[in-house]
């Protein structure tokens, strides 16, 4: 026999999906925060001028994996820069990577600028307006990415699911289930399409993003706040102290139910409503070690110049400068550190590089999402002039305030 439905987490009741809406509604409009993208990402904004570069797009793609705070500042000069889809195409990558440094996770802003050129190359210049259509046509659209575009930009009634909204909708119906997973998230999206709002969904999926960012947040949230809390089964059994009934509606069954806590994980009455999201434990991320050289050499004006070369086009920090770098084996001892990083210097200058001449810095630690990396910073002092080979990456000396103007990493700005 199948599993009975879980009821109890799902939003059945017409009358309450109507006044969620309009709860939630009413406190976006009272509250919600003064965003540059927000002005100019409203429904028909792309419509007036199809030829500009949707401003949903691109501050939901610089939003993934970093704070608000810190995009606004990369968002306006974007946007200053390449205001339409036709500038964006016609960059280069180096420009891009110069204007993303520091941002983190390098990949975005590569794959925002080809989708750009797909729209101008091969969709006559016609961002597609439908989320199915942009998640399969657009490189770096996900489901989500297309979601928010199509609601917030072209009015398109479909509900987004982010970290925000995870947070919020497993509050709300009590879903205590790993939220990671896929069957998880596909009952989250489920929901998500049934709540939106059919005559204001971009509006209504900001809220949603907004009441996760600014109230329902991961720790401390502001229940006395939340415009939803009537709607909340986490906030009524924070203040019942156990699952509300609810009329006409069977409870989850026997145990099976895939939505629910899992047994060998109660509800801790100290943590109410934190008690969810629940999510998998992390992996512990991969231990990195990193011989680095500062090579420094006296430029023709006096002042000094630092060498800098390029990283693969793809993998971490792709098409990235860096100081001439070379992975360490673990547990090595500093001399044969030193070792290595000379036998990589040597290649690249042609010249014999001696390991005693490196001087020790010091250790910079960078932590990359999965990665934990320890850069060992050497430096080294050139009296005279080297050629590089010009078969290797490409290179070029730099002096320090060329350097921060380079895309180079804020790894390599600790460095």
């Amino acid at each position: 026999a199948p599993a009975p439905q879980p009821g109890r987490h799902l939003f059945s009741d017409p009358a309450e999906v109507e006044a969620l809406r309009r709860d939630l509604l009413a406190w976006y409009d009272r509250c919600k925060r003064d965003l540059p993208w927000r002005a100019l990402g409203g429904v028909g904004a792309s419509a007036v001028s199809p030829a500009l570069l949707p401003a949903v797009w691109v501050s939901e793609i610089m939003l993934q994996q970093t704070q608000v705070a810190t995009v606004i500042d990369y968002y306006t000069r974007w946007m200053q820069k390449w205001p339409t889809l036709q500038a964006l195409a016609q960059a280069s990558l180096e420009e891009v990577n110069e204007l993303w440094a520091g941002l983190g996770y390098y990949s975005r802003g590569k794959r925002l600028q080809e989708a750009a050129r797909k729209v101008v190359s091969e969709l006559a210049g016609r961002m597609p307006r439908r989320a199915e259509e942009l998640q399969k046509l657009l490189p770096g659209v996900g489901r989500y990415t297309a979601g928010a575009i199509a609601s917030i930009s072209y009015g398109q009634a479909t509900g987004v699911v982010d970290g925000n909204v995870i947070r919020v909708l497993c509050r709300l119906r009590c879903i205590g289930a790993d939220s990671s997973s896929p069957a998880v998230i596909d009952r989250l999206w489920d929901m998500a399409n049934v709540l939106v709002d059919r005559s204001r969904p971009g509006d209504f999926n900001q809220a949603l993003m907004e009441l996760g960012a600014t109230v329902c947040v991961p720790k401390s949230p502001l229940c006395g706040e939340c415009p939803v809390k009537q709607h909340c089964q986490a906030w009524r059994r924070k203040l019942f102290g156990k699952a509300p009934p609810v009329p006409d509606v069977e409870d989850c069954g026997v145990g099976d139910c895939p939505l629910c806590p899992p047994a060998t994980e109660p509800w801790d009455s100290s943590l109410g409503v934190t008690n969810f999201p629940r999510k998998a434990a992390k992996k512990p991320p991969r231990v990195m070690r990193t011989a680095t050289c500062v090579l420094e050499r006296r430029g023709c004006h006096g002042a000094p110049e630092y060498l800098i070369v390029q990283r693969p086009s793809s993998g971490l920090l792709a098409g990235l400068w860096e100081f001439p770098s070379v992975p360490l084996a673990q547990d090595l001892q500093e001399g044969k550190e030193r070792e290595e990083l000379a036998d990589h210097l040597q290649a690249w200058m042609g010249q014999p590089v001696a390991a005693k001449g490196l001087q020790f810095i010091g250790e910079v630690i960078h932590i990359f999402s999965h990665i934990h990396q320890t850069y060992v910073v050497y430096s080294l002092h050139l009296d005279g002039d080297v050629t590089l080979d010009p078969a290797l990456s490409p290179s070029r000396w730099v002096t320090e305030d060329e350097f921060h103007a380079s895309a180079v990493s804020t790894a390599m700005k600790k460095v």
